[in-house]
């Protein structure tokens, strides 16, 4: 058994890489790529044998862990959690085909436990704990050599300082731990729990931990899979992938607030834009495709930056979202339920076409640009019905690249009332219920109030009022620049 440790720190237990860095784990691959492929054979072929007896396992390695890298970051194996809901596998090549394909199998079922008791994400004091690390390993290792009906932990050869090789136990012994536990207790004149008793669960094992008056760790390098490696202890890691789309849609989000006219984003964005100048050319090339710079009055070094329509794209896919019908599998369904897991619901098939309304303000200022893009965009949108209306007093349908003919006066109302049902045209109404509406106008009429405000987005042109971003709730809304500039 790898010996277990009194009083080793977390910090001392970090890995030397970032291990939610897929680059810089991939970068770490052995020598000898036979070892490799090997290593990659016995994994998959250990998932294979679980079979339909264990095939939970394998379920949660795939759905959950979403990448399984090789690599020698890891001495044995962990799972890591990316920070974006995902997790990683990893495994060390050499070490997967030192132990064999069984003990390979034991890991696997290790790692997957550690998934399923969520031990990735317990409470920051539990993961800042070395002794709740080595309950968690107890626990597991208890399950997985029960279930698996192993006799013991995984072994691999070791030099025996002879000249030849002795099987080594690898992970830590349930047994061991217990009958050490039992020691410190009895030493101290207090009666411990039965075997059986004190694996019952990870917090069982960990309370009785505590008890002990030396509390036993982890030993150093085995299983880091709670730990937190770079930043401080008990957070959970967040990958550059994640962190970078974050970081973008909070930009982008302060941005748009800015460009609508918000002073105090405004502010902050021109703050960060000042700090961050000198930083060299990939940030200049960002501020200006974010198009930060037109704060300032500038024009984009890099190319134009025609925010409205990012803006207008950005909005629209975020009411058309594609979707999938949920389903319940009934085969699967009972398959589950026979193995007494809660059955799940699986997507099969498309949803509904998405209907889109875009509506244009006769009496408004706008050039052929702001239509064609907009034409463009709905028709370049897949699974999109589009419905196309002029409107001044009255409401007219056409076809977008036909002349559009206007009056007098502007009424919102009624293209509200024809998109909601109770407007006809012609003796026909609308029958189907538009998932967005695109207003183009420049403001300027009695206010309206939909029936479900979030599926409307206003595009205000120049010079317009944009009063729908300030209804109760308020709705979509953007100036857009409808000559050029």
């Amino acid at each position: 058994m790898a010996e277990v440790a009194t009083g080793t720190t977390m910090a001392e237990r970090r890995a030397s890489v970032d291990l939610t860095d897929r680059r810089a784990l991939l970068a770490c691959q052995p020598d000898d790529p036979a070892v490799l492929a090997e290593a990659h054979r016995l994994k998959e072929t250990a998932l294979l044998d679980f079979g339909v007896r264990d095939s939970v396992v394998t379920s949660w390695l795939y759905a959950k862990c979403h990448h399984h890298i090789p690599t020698t970051a890891v001495e044995t194996a962990a799972v890591v959690a990316t920070g974006d809901g995902g997790c990683l596998l990893l495994y060390n090549p050499q070490f997967f085909v030192d132990i064999g394909l069984a003990g390979v199998r034991f890991v696997l079922f290790h790692e997957a436990r550690h998934l399923m008791h969520r031990h990735l994400y317990v409470e920051p004091e539990l993961r800042a704990d070395p002794v709740f690390h080595l309950a968690a390993e107890v626990s597991i290792n208890h399950v997985a050599m029960v279930r698996l009906a192993s006799g013991g932990l995984p072994t691999r050869a070791v030099p025996d300082g002879t000249g030849g090789t002795v099987r080594e136990p690898v992970g830590v012994d349930p047994h061991e731990i217990h009958r050490r536990y039992a020691e410190d207790l009895s030493g101290q004149g207090r009666k411990p729990l039965s075997y059986q008793d004190f694996v019952d669960t990870d917090l069982v094992v960990y309370r009785e931990l505590k008890r002990m008056h030396t509390p036993l760790v982890l030993p150093i390098g085995l299983c880091i899979h709670a730990d937190h490696v770079g930043g401080d202890i008990g957070e959970l890691p967040t990958d550059g992938e994640t962190v970078g789309r974050i970081v973008g849609e909070v930009l982008a989000e302060a941005i748009r607030a800015a460009l609508r006219g918000n002073r105090i984003a405004r502010d902050e964005v021109l703050n960060l834009v000042d700090r961050s100048e000198g930083g060299g050319d990939r940030l200049t090339r960002m501020w200006g495709t974010l198009g930060a710079v037109a704060l300032r009055g500038e024009t984009p070094r890099t190319r134009r930056v025609q925010w409205w329509k990012r803006w207008l794209a950005d909005t629209l896919a975020s009411k058309l979202r594609e979707g999938e019908r949920l389903v319940y599998p009934k085969k699967q369904g009972a398959v589950l339920l026979a193995l007494g897991h809660d059955p799940m619901l699986s997507r099969r098939g498309r949803e509904r076409t998405k209907v889109v309304l875009v509506a244009l303000d006769t009496s408004g200022s706008m050039s052929n640009e702001v239509v064609d893009w907009i034409t463009s965009l709905v028709g370049q949108t897949d699974g999109v019905e589009s419905h196309w209306l002029s409107f001044d007093g009255v409401v007219m349908p056409f076809v977008p690249g036909e002349r559009v003919y206007g009056g007098g006066g502007t009424n919102f109302q009624n293209v509200v009332d024809y998109a909601e049902g109770r407007l006809t045209i012609d003796g026909e109404p609308f029958e189907v219920q538009p998932d967005a509406v695109i207003m183009v106008t420049d403001g300027y009429a009695p206010r309206v109030s939909p029936a479900q405000p979030d599926r409307w987005i206003w595009l205000i042109t120049d010079g317009g009022d944009d009063w729908p971003e300030h209804h109760n709730p308020p709705m979509a809304c953007h100036r857009v620049i409808t000559g050029e500039r």
